[in-house]
């Protein structure tokens, strides 16, 4: 297993970089990353169905389209994403939550208590929300990714994955809303020690070296950023992020 951490905070050029990595990189990796604000819609979501394209305009938010399936959600400064990329393995199914297993465990022994939910989602014993995913499979490739609500404006979260007017003849799949919390809001609860934002993401990732029995955290190499930069313009482009 490789650690992976992105350097960069732009949307476009992370959803690149998972890519990338999916299609190049032989290895398992785990990749974190941070996003500045924005919305990613699943790969065969309706665009207007899922966003409120007013609000995220009036509100300096970008909107995105990735390349896996699954539901609609918002990324800020204060959402640590995390990504798992590895060879499938035979007799195992690819659809397991398997792969949430080292972020629960990570997160437990921070005191934060998370459960599988029915949809491969990590749950909150008081009925929230924490963290949703999605998959990507391709040949003998997949990969799974996820967010983590530390500190996200919630109060954005909620207004631009809001739709009133749906238009049901096209077809999509739809989102599927989840009552939300943030983790520093129910350490506060627990009266247990509040880091920020910044110690926490690092708290997270010291102890993901320390799961995998690494030294250290990698980083793109020049070569590897000029590649994502390639990628990147499929994500930044109308045509993908607008084809439904």
């Amino acid at each position: 297993m490789k650690i992976i951490h992105s350097n960069s905070t732009s949307t476009a050029f992370n959803l690149a970089a998972e890519e990338y990595l999916f299609s190049n990189v032989l290895d398992d990796v785990l990749f974190l990353y941070v996003n500045e604000p924005s919305v990613i819609i699943g790969s065969n979501q309706v665009l207007r169905n899922e966003i409120n394209i007013e609000f995220c305009h009036e509100n300096n938010i970008q909107i995105f389209r990735r390349m896996s399936g699954g539901g609609a959600v918002f990324h800020d400064l204060g959402n640590l994403n995390y990504c798992f990329i590895s060879n499938k393995l035979q007799g195992k199914s690819s659809l397991d939550a398997d792969f949430l297993f080292p972020i629960i465990d990570v997160l437990r022994s921070m005191e934060i208590p998370v459960k599988i939910g029915k949809r491969k989602d990590l749950w909150l014993p008081n009925g929230f929300k924490v963290s949703g995913t999605a998959s990507h499979i391709s040949k003998n490739r997949v990969l799974h990714h996820g967010t983590l609500l530390y500190d996200t404006d919630l109060n954005h979260l909620r207004n631009a994955l809001n739709v009133n007017n749906k238009d049901n003849d096209v077809k999509g799949v739809p989102s599927i809303p989840s009552p939300v919390k943030n983790i520093s809001t129910f350490i506060e609860e627990q009266n247990l020690e509040i880091y920020s934002t910044k110690y926490f993401f690092e708290l997270f990732i010291d102890k993901f070296l320390h799961f995998y029995n690494l030294e250290h955290v990698s980083t793109f190499s020049v070569n590897e950023v000029y590649e994502i930069e390639l990628l990147e313009e499929k994500f930044k482009s109308t045509t993908w992020t607008y084809k439904k």
